[in-house]
């Protein structure tokens, strides 16, 4: 480690700022005390974790605190040395880390790489002092391959332009980034790179031609990695409402199902909630039942005595779909909502419940098609975990300038709410996923009274790993 007199004007500026806050700071009798000279690091480690817990993931890896030279952004690491309460700015190549002055010691420095892509890569941490010095220490931070978390529609078309979402999207001008298609046995096909966003979280390209179901490439200088999410995935498909399946309405209520100008593509049908009608399609500020228009149920089971769970419209969803790692799973539809019909009030409630709370018929002495299975305890129903969704609630109004879009709902980390909008544990099991109900109604959010038109295609669960 040696002593810089000067970096580059922005540690400069950095630096004479943090002089002018401590200068300027009124004396408190606890609050955090930096010192003069000059830091020692002797080494960076991780934190330690060897400590097994029964909350700790399966893929977590126990380190013992051992000792680095690199870490990825957003790594926790720990500065072991001497007078570290004299460093005031922490820089990574050239992205600076936010220092908590209720981690720093004299000894140790806990830190978390800064999440941002650096700009220029000179392997080095900057620590500024409190006397204005530059000292530098020689450590890498490793740039993942792209990730690629999200596609704006998985099921657009060829040749229309699409977003993909993510982080180190990043274009180098010797290793250009690229993004390729699954083709025709497992080839894979390159798409036009349109824009890529500055922060490197974002890309837009054009759906080549002869692109077929299947992962998606994405490959800069760090390397490459496939998308975990499938373009036109029909994995764990359950009502893509044109027959495939043989699933859809079963329930009390036939809600709309229809191939018309708006499908998704040519002929294709879909599900639509609401008729944008002033009357039976309003749904009021708060909500309201308005089960008429709203209300989508599949409940398995048939009218035979008994039931029948395994075949035809009224299979158990989980004899059509593997839901025995439901926690690591991904609830995924398309969606469409004309600007002239904007969703304004209420939760879409997504409801999956077992043979114990709902069955078509009743049938074999299974609970009967009831309405009280999705309310809570309170209300003599069954506190059944359930997702709320609900994007309106961040501008008051939500459409989708009439584009089809992919939604995507984890389950494990979105399945945690009650009829009310209160909060609940994930507790679902295998034998919970039989039948599903999507309901727009309360929530526990108030909103603006509207009359929607939400169209709905291709529902389906798929690993999010």
């Amino acid at each position: 480690m040696k002593i810089l007199n000067k970096l580059s004007n922005c540690l400069m500026v950095a630096t004479t700022l943090s002089a002018f806050c401590i200068t300027g700071c009124t004396d408190q009798p606890d609050k955090y005390e930096s010192t003069d000279g000059t830091p020692r690091i002797d080494y960076i480690r991780r934190l330690s974790s060897e400590i097994k817990t029964k909350q700790d993931n399966a893929e977590t890896v126990y380190t013992n605190g051992q000792l680095v030279t690199s870490a990825a952004p957003n790594d926790a690491i720990c500065f072991v040395g001497d007078n570290l309460r004299s460093i005031m700015k922490i820089f990574f190549n050239d992205k600076e880390a936010a220092i908590n002055t209720s981690l720093v010691t004299d000894n140790t420095l806990i830190i978390n790489v800064p999440g941002e892509v650096p700009n220029y890569v000179t392997d080095k941490i900057y620590l500024i002092t409190t006397g204005n010095d530059t000292l530098t220490y020689d450590f890498s931070v490793e740039i993942s391959a792209p990730v690629i978390n999200s596609m704006s529609c998985e099921y657009a078309h060829i040749g229309d332009e699409i977003e993909l979402k993510g982080q180190y999207i990043i274009d180098d001008p010797g290793v250009p980034l690229t993004v390729e298609f699954t083709g025709a046995g497992g080839s894979k096909i390159p798409a036009v790179i349109k824009s890529i966003a500055d922060d490197y979280t974002s890309l837009t390209c054009v759906i080549p031609e002869g692109a077929e179901e299947g992962p998606i490439t994405v490959t800069s200088i760090y390397g490459a990695s496939e998308t975990v999410f499938h373009y036109l995935d029909t994995r764990g498909m359950m009502f893509e409402f044109d027959g495939k399946t043989g699933l859809g309405n079963h329930g009390w209520h036939d809600m709309i199902i229809t191939a018309d100008e708006y499908s998704l593509n040519d002929g294709d049908h879909y599900l639509q909630l609401g008729d944008g009608s002033e009357k039976d399609g309003l749904l009021n500020e708060n909500g309201d039942w308005n089960d008429k228009l709203f209300s989508f149920e599949y409940w398995c089971g048939s009218w035979d005595d008994p039931q029948n769970f395994t075949s035809g419209n009224g299979i158990a969803l989980y004899n059509l779909v593997d839901f025995s790692n439901a926690a690591n799973m991904t609830l995924k539809f398309e969606m469409q909502i004309p600007k002239e019909n904007p969703w304004c009030s209420a939760a879409m409630q997504l409801i999956f419940a077992g043979t114990n709370a709902v069955t078509i018929s009743g049938n074999g002495g299974y609970p009967k098609a009831n309405n009280t299975f999705f309310k809570t305890k309170a209300e003599k129903g069954l506190d059944i975990p359930r997702a709320l969704y609900r994007p309106w609630t961040e501008t008051g109004s939500y459409d989708t300038g009439g584009k089809w879009i992919t939604v995507s709902i984890p389950i494990a980390s979105s399945f945690t709410f009650n009829f009310d909008g209160s909060g609940l544990d994930y507790n679902l099991k295998t034998e919970d996923f039989a039948s599903f109900t999507m309901f727009v109604i309360g929530g526990g959010v108030k909103g603006t009274a509207c009359n929607p038109i939400i169209r709905i295609d291709n529902i389906r669960v798929i690993p999010n790993k």
